[in-house]
Parts: C-alpha cells; structure tokens; sequence
C-alpha cells in the first residue's frame, strides 16, 4: 500500500511539473497572437485576420525575430536598455515589466542549468550535504584566494529552486551523481518529495570527476 501511495504521489507531481509549464506558455503565446490579431484588425480591418488564418501567429513570429536580431546588435542591445530604463520609470508598467522580465530570466536560467552537471558537496559546514549546479570554474579573480582549484556551484533553496546561493568550493569536495538535472530540479521544487530512482547518490567516478577545473570553463566552451 505504501508503494502504491508513493507511486501515485510520484507520477501526479510529475504531470503537475510537466503540464503547469506547458499551460503557461500557452496561454502567454495566445495571449500574444491575439493582441497582435487586434492590431492587425484595428490598422487593416477585422476581415483580413479572418481571411488569412495564422496571420497573428505569423507576424508575432517575425516580431519576435526581429527583436532577437536587435538584441544582438550593438545598436539593438543600446535600443534596449533605453527601452527597458524608460519602462522601469513607469510605476505600474515597472512592476509588470519586471515580473516578465523575470519569468523570462528564470527560462534562461534552466537552459544554463541543462548544461550543468549534479553535485553534492558539504554546505553550510561539514557533517550537512547539498545539491548543487556547477556553473563553471571559479574566474581568476576568486581562485586566487584558495591554494586549490575552486568550483562555481549554484545552490538553489527548496520551493523556489531559481533562488539561492553561489558558492566556490574546493574541487576535491564536489562529487558527480548519477542524477539528471530534472530530476534534481524536481527535487528541490517539491521540497524532497519527489524521489529518483535508486542509484543516483552513486558517484559518478570520484570527487571532483566530471567537473572543470580552473581554464577548462564550461563544456559548452564557455567560461
């Protein structure tokens, strides 16, 4: 019975993590088609969007494009920063720009967790152990405080996994698992509720293996 009361526990907070991102980028893109879809209609006539279906999809598509290539300019990137100093003045606009700009942050910020390898290392002193995300090696700046080589980690807080703390430990104290990063993101989203499956508090070779060392940077190349 209490296998079972696991196994279901298990799979529905699995569907939850699935479905609750996916509902909100719905929701959010057709949100966005239909504001496009009403400018559409106010500068052209409401006929034309009922003439070409996916318009609004269309040109929301080319916006976004188009602001992607700004956004890599120089120009673009100056065009932007103005933009967002001008909005952030804006008392009402302020908070809805920056709760946006938010949730977009946090969407970058799990792709660079993609890329991350697993860890446990002691933290906050010896005897207690964490998860934690290698971000990289530590940059020159801080590796010259320590004799050894030091390692970048993010260590996200359970409930809210995109806050948290970022921590330069010795690389001979970080130890691989054997644990996906979803699975460790589960982990810390549900407070410890939802359990890998055996085998993931196995090493992957030893401390320290897997992870870079100072002028390795990242495996995506860079540092």
């Amino acid at each position: 019975m209490g296998r079972l009361h696991y196994s279901i526990r298990r799979v529905f907070l699995t569907g939850v993590l699935l479905l609750v991102p996916a509902w909100g980028t719905y929701l959010i893109l057709r949100a966005l088609v239909s504001t496009v879809e009403g400018w559409i209609a106010a500068l052209l006539g409401p006929s034309v969007t009922a003439g070409v279906p996916g318009l609004g999809l269309a040109l929301l598509l080319a916006i976004i494009l188009l602001a992607g290539v700004l956004g890599t300019q120089f120009l673009g990137q100056r065009l932007v920063r103005l933009t967002e100093e001008a909005l952030k003045r804006v008392p009402l606009v302020r908070s809805i720009y920056v709760t946006l700009q938010g949730m977009t942050d946090i969407l970058n910020f799990r792709q660079r967790f993609n890329r991350s390898t697993v860890v446990a290392f002691p933290f906050p002193r010896d005897g207690l152990w964490a998860l934690g995300f290698v971000m990289g090696a530590a940059p020159p700046p801080i590796q010259q405080v320590s004799t050894t080589p030091l390692v970048m980690l993010f260590v996200p807080t359970a409930i809210h996994p995109f806050t948290g703390y970022l921590a330069f430990v010795p690389h001979q104290q970080v130890c691989p698992l054997h644990l996906p990063v979803e699975d460790a993101m589960k982990m810390e989203f549900s407070a410890g509720l939802f359990r890998p499956r055996p085998g993931w508090l196995r090493r992957v070779e030893g401390p320290g293996a897997g992870v870079p060392r100072l002028g390795e940077g990242r495996r995506d190349g860079r540092t």
